[in-house]
């Protein structure tokens, strides 16, 4: 059966790695994890950190992008809702 780690105890297990005040198999004997899951999830943050320093640059046009297709899906609410209200009218007078 394999284990599941909340986020916040990858993240700080991942914060403690990235310290090396640890070794890594000194790190994973303390919080019972195997090592390789920390190179994983060391990886994993390093592959992804970029992404954080980028989200501001990107933010606005990706904000912008969903505020568009928010108009446009509540726009096809009231075609979809007027259109329903039609047709429940029409089968009543038939």
């Amino acid at each position: 059966m394999r284990k599941h780690y909340p986020a916040q105890f990858k993240a700080e297990v991942v914060l403690e790695v990235l310290r090396e005040e640890k070794t890594l198999a000194q790190i994973a004997a303390e919080r019972h994890v195997h090592p390789t899951m920390l190179h994983r999830w060391r990886n994993m943050v390093m592959k992804e950190l970029p992404e954080v320093f980028t989200h501001g640059e990107r933010g606005s046009a990706d904000r912008a992008e969903q505020e568009k297709k928010i108009h446009e899906l509540y726009a096809e609410i009231g075609r979809l809702s007027t259109e329903l209200e039609w047709l429940k009218k029409s089968i009543r007078v038939e």
